[in-house]
């Protein structure tokens, strides 16, 4: 009985450490400068493990431009504790991908490219406890366009967010964090293209690959989607 009891207190004990590495967000925060327009999405996440100091949201906002055109905006901040204020770190467009300028044709109402932008989550692909953000994109012209999803972690040595791997594919591509392993995985699906079929007709209508980082590399099976690192 007293052996049980003392099992019961140590997995209350190791809760407790575990709750309280998670520090409180600021109940009042604020972003500096603000994310562009209306925010869409918003993500708490930890690139370098739960700890007060490790804090940062990545934000996902818009400003209508004309018609059904929208700049969308990927906006990354890191917390400032003292302040309650998240300060940014990095802004597609603007510091870097995956998003472009949206710009008006000249002498119309039109807007190009289409853009949506989305947030998939955090997910522990890499040392265990440390979160890289994944977010999926599409733009288009006058076609179906093209669909990225893109990981991003922060880079400690050089003080800087670095998109660290990124996979694309002709139309649409949809990815979600699951776990099969230790570590997480981001599951792509999306329409597979072979060597010489055509943006209408795919040579298979929704493949399945997932993609892994494993000792010091991305590795996508099946290898249905190019990754860029």
């Amino acid at each position: 009985m007293v052996r049980r009891h003392l099992a019961a207190a140590f997995a209350a004990a190791l809760f407790v450490l575990a709750s309280s590495a998670r520090a409180a967000e600021p109940p009042h925060y604020t972003f500096s400068p603000r994310p562009p327009g209306e925010i869409v999405q918003s993500l708490l996440f930890y690139p370098a493990g739960e700890g007060m100091e490790s804090q940062w949201r990545a934000v996902v906002s818009r400003v209508h431009m004309g018609g059904a055109a929208y700049q969308w905006y990927l906006s990354i901040y890191a917390i400032d504790y003292d302040t309650a204020t998240y300060r940014l770190r990095y802004r597609s467009p603007g510091s870097g991908p995956p998003l472009s300028r949206v710009t008006r044709a000249n002498g119309s109402n039109l807007w190009f490219p289409l853009q949506t932008m989305h947030i998939v989550g955090a997910a522990e692909l890499e040392p265990a406890g440390v979160a890289d953000l994944v977010v999926q994109s599409h733009e288009t012209g006058a076609d179906c366009g093209s669909a990225e999803v893109s990981i991003f972690n922060y880079d400690w040595a050089q003080q800087r967010v670095r998109r660290i791997a990124h996979v694309t594919n002709g139309c649409a591509l949809a990815a979600y964090i699951v776990r099969v392993t230790a570590r997480d995985s981001v599951r792509l699906v999306g329409p597979y293209y072979g060597p010489n079929a055509a943006l209408c007709c795919p040579t298979k209508v929704s493949a399945v690959a997932y993609l892994r980082y494993r000792r010091g590399r991305w590795i996508e099976t099946p290898s249905y989607f190019p990754i860029r690192t």
